[in-house]
């Protein structure tokens, strides 16, 4: 029982703290002597928390990651008419100048797109908008407008010479399907280094823990159950989880579902019978890029993925109730809830 309190309090504090525009500490029961930190950030709630250290010491470090966490979103964003991101996206096919955090991370998502073949595309932006996921207004366009934006978009027309980024006009960046994790890996960066050796955040879902908890076990993290709740429980010890699902934002029209993640090749929504992705990996920005990339892929392409590179494991929901999981999670996965009963298949090499 209370490791199930704990998995409940873990994934649950962004539900019921709500967001706070300004970052605060709080302090937990005695015992590990923890200190959280809560902020909203790169438009969503999140926390950090470190064990076992001098609370002047802790409280320190984690506003020192909360500095961090602020200066990256000035960079990022795609709405900031002050960051690096929208200034390039506005340049007219004029080279922009980028910092180092925003030249390191926009070369390590090109690699990614390289590598997963494109399914992973950091030019959709156009798309998600077109569509209705940046504003709300949501929409279905004509196919000759699908066409049109799908010009503009193509990771291998990113021009990026040292610090200077050239796009082409009409082309737009938006790094979110990666600045999470990349984040995360910075943070961990920070923790490590200044001796945090008992840490775990959580950024808008994406969990990253550093080392185990105090008394040497793994952290325990829920997976979300497309219907609402959850849906398996994992232990991990310094692991990034990501999930990117289909249910996190969609919308209906005329009885079809259209989610937020799109297929950079049709300029539509993914259609491919999953759920949700959930990736585990060493690395914040991998897990990230990787959750995203093969929910695109689909199952069958996921799994080739996995098996030609198998420095990551993953657990697919499908809308049909499965779930699989590669075999790297095979004891430290288990189905949760309502999920208990449903079949889990173990994806092998």
């Amino acid at each position: 029982m209370k490791r199930a309190r704990f998995l409940i309090a873990l994934l649950m504090l962004p539900l019921l703290a709500g967001c706070r525009p300004h970052g605060r500490e709080t302090c937990e029961a005695p015992g590990d002597n923890p200190i959280r930190y809560e902020l909203t950030a790169m438009d969503t709630f999140m926390t950090m928390t470190i064990y076992n250290q001098p609370g002047d010491v802790a409280q320190r470090r984690l506003r020192q990651a909360a500095e961090l966490l602020q200066e990256l979103e000035g960079l990022l964003s795609v709405t900031d008419e002050d960051s690096e991101i929208y200034t390039a996206n506005h340049s007219g096919g004029a080279p922009a100048a980028l910092s180092d955090d925003t030249r390191q991370l926009l070369e390590e998502a090109l690699a990614l797109c390289e590598e997963t073949e494109g399914a992973l595309d950091v030019t959709v932006y156009p798309l998600v908008r077109a569509w209705g996921f940046t504003t709300g207004e949501y929409r279905v366009p004509e196919e000759a407008e699908l066409s049109a934006l799908l010009e503009n978009v193509g990771y291998t027309r990113v021009a990026l010479d040292g610090n200077t980024l050239a796009l082409p006009a009409g082309m737009e960046l938006d790094l979110g399907a990666v600045a999470k994790g990349y984040a995360g890996d910075r943070i961990m960066d920070l923790f490590r280094s200044t001796g945090m050796l008992y840490s775990i955040v959580e950024l808008g879902g994406n969990v990253q823990a550093l080392g185990t908890k105090p008394d040497g076990s793994p952290w325990r993290v829920a997976v979300q159950a497309p219907e609402g709740g959850y849906a398996g429980a994992l232990e991990i010890v310094g692991k990034a989880v990501v999930t990117s699902g289909g249910y996190q934002r969609y919308f209906a029209q005329d009885g079809q579902i259209y989610c937020h993640i799109m297929d950079p090749a049709t300029g539509r929504p993914v259609e491919n019978g999953l759920a949700s992705v959930t990736i585990v990996a060493d690395r914040g920005i991998q897990a990230d890029a990787l959750s995203t990339a093969l929910f695109v892929m689909g199952r069958e392409r996921a799994e080739a993925y996995w098996r030609a590179h198998q420095d990551f494991d993953f657990i697919l929901l499908g809308e049909d109730g499965t779930a699989a999981v590669t075999e790297g999670l095979e004891d430290s996965f288990s189905l949760y809830g309502d999920w208990e009963d449903h079949p889990l298949e173990i994806i092998r090499k």
